[in-house]
């Protein structure tokens, strides 16, 4: 990318850490992964008993919520450790690892149920009502604790947000069950449970998608959702002194983390740092990004007067 203005500027390198009090989010993520792991032993014990899709869906997303928890307080503490050696921003990716594991995860579970759901549907097979309601009220209870310790973590992170969309989605989930454990109670309708299980696969499909796709854009190194790249580089040229600005790219280290690169020439009668200065003020303020690498060069004098002429 190229950006050109009548005028100059300057490049430098500003580092910024980018710590999330990750203390706390780990105390939440462990007390989340405690109420759910209770949960998940006696609602696999119950669903077996009852005959009951709707309730081992639901279990089998509560595994994977389980399983996102445990990976999330891995990666937390992998990601702070120091950046060393030929692991230069250190491990702060290992957040978006996990992140698209759990969306993968999420992803083939929907399948898996989705398959299940659809033979009960064609064969439905008694469910006791009563036990589906009772686990399913229960699961509410729980996982709106879990929502309520999770949301004063660290949701920057999208390693955290992912964990909470699966607790979040759990919690829908649990209230599709109880529908259908209710309505199989009063009406003997036992499809309602392979339907329920059919809301619970739509649900993990939406949060998967979700968390394949901002994964996915952190490992393409895509700019972070909601930044302009041109208005980025138009607002960098904007700045006084500026004669062009060009091999821009601004990308996510991790989740929260943006940074910044661009080759910025400016006018030969200028100080150099005084104007990288000015733009590295100027991207925190009006960008929020901190993290930038700016090299900085005199324009010729005869790129001067071909930017003048276009001027």
């Amino acid at each position: 990318m190229s950006t050109r203005r009548g005028n100059e500027a300057v490049g430098a390198a500003g580092h910024h850490n980018h710590a999330h009090g990750a203390g706390s989010s780990r105390s939440r993520l462990a007390i989340a992964l405690a109420l759910l792991s209770a949960f998940l032993v006696l609602e696999v014990v119950v669903g077996i008993l009852a005959s009951s899709v709707a309730l081992l869906a639901d279990a089998g997303h509560m595994l994977v919520d389980v399983a996102a928890l445990a990976l999330s307080l891995a990666a937390i503490s992998i990601a702070a450790r120091p950046a060393g050696g030929s692991m230069t921003f250190g491990f702060r990716r290992v957040e978006i690892l996990s992140a698209q594991a759990n969306g993968l995860t999420l992803l083939l579970l929907a399948a898996l149920i989705l398959l299940e759901a659809v033979r009960r549907l064609v064969e439905p097979p008694e469910v006791a009502g009563t036990a589906v309601l009772a686990v399913a009220l229960a699961g509410i209870a729980v996982n709106l604790a879990a929502v309520a310790v999770l949301r004063g973590a660290d949701r920057s992170s999208l390693n955290i947000e992912g964990s909470f969309q699966h607790v979040l989605t759990d919690l829908y989930a649990f209230i599709a069950t109880a529908i259908a454990g209710l309505v199989i109670l009063l009406t003997g309708f036992d499809r309602a449970d392979a339907i329920a299980a059919l809301v619970v696969a739509a649900l993990m499909v939406r949060s998967g998608v979700r968390l394949v796709r901002a994964s996915t854009r952190v490992f393409l190194e895509a700019a972070p959702e909601g930044v302009d790249p041109d208005e980025i580089g138009a607002a960098m040229a904007a700045v006084p002194c500026v004669v062009e600005v060009h091999d821009l790219h601004v990308w996510e280290v991790t989740s929260g983390f943006a940074a910044l690169s661009a080759h910025v020439l400016v006018a030969a009668d200028v100080d150099c740092h005084d104007v990288r200065r000015g733009i590295e003020r100027m991207l925190a303020e009006r960008f929020d990004l901190t993290h930038t690498t700016l090299q900085v060069d005199h324009a010729r004098a005869g790129r001067l007067l071909d930017v003048e002429r276009k001027s």
